[in-house]
Formats: structure tokens, sequence, C-alpha cells
């Protein structure tokens, strides 16, 4: 799994605007996570955990315009978030939020670093188990 572009990230202004455009403009689910400020968006068909179905679709999430989140922001999947901020500071890139859980960790941590060229790009490592 470790490279995968998993998740897609669209910052908002106003979330509850964006969420209305994008579901009603191309059907995409919505699942408002409480207390994180966060949305959770469903591209396609998904399974009990939420994770696509569809070969080809990825789900992402809508978040408050702010920190790493300016512009859009594509996400890849790693086995190990520390080991994978390494390798982007070994190789050119330069690591812009470090590992850190996101709620109390049970969905896993995320991270954000900046690439070769200056791109925002995400870091996404699956809870255990």
């Amino acid at each position: 799994m470790t490279g995968e572009v998993g998740h897609f990230e669209i910052p908002a202004d106003k979330p509850e605007r964006a969420r209305k455009f994008y579901s009603t403009t191309f059907g995409w689910k919505m699942n408002e996570m409480p207390g994180m400020d966060y949305t959770m968006v469903s591209t396609g068909p998904v399974d009990d955990q939420g994770m696509p179905t569809k070969p080809g679709s990825i789900g992402g999430g809508i978040g408050k315009r702010g920190g790493p989140l300016e512009h859009p922001v594509v996400t890849i999947i790693v086995d190990d978030l520390t080991a994978a901020e390494k390798s982007v500071e070994k190789n050119g890139g330069k690591i812009i939020q470090k590992k850190q859980p996101i709620g109390d960790g049970s969905m896993g941590f995320t991270g954000y670093f900046k690439d070769s060229e200056g791109n925002t790009v995400g870091l996404y490592q699956p809870p255990k188990g």
C-alpha cells in the first residue's frame, strides 16, 4: 500500500458552501467529523469502513482553509509516516507538519510536506490493527 494516492483534500473558506457545491454538482457523499471541523468525502461506492470499492475511486475531505491546507492536496498512503518524513527530507523535500494523530489516533496519522517543486502533499499512515 505504500506510495498509493489514496486521499485528496479541498480547502474551503466556507466548508458548508463547499459541501453543498460538491454534493450537488458531483453527487459526492459527505460525512462531517464531529469536533474536527473536517468533512470526509466519498466520491463513489464505499464499504462498511468508508473505503472506496470501485477501482479508480478515492475518498477525500473538505477542511477549513489554513495551515498546510491552502490549495487542493493529494495524500499518499504510507506504512510508516516517520520513515516517509525522513525519506522526504533526504530527497530534497521539507516537512511542514510533522506526524500527528487524527483525533485520538484510532483513524491513523497525518502529516504534510513540500516536495522538490514547492507543492504541498499529504501523508497518511493507517491505524495499526
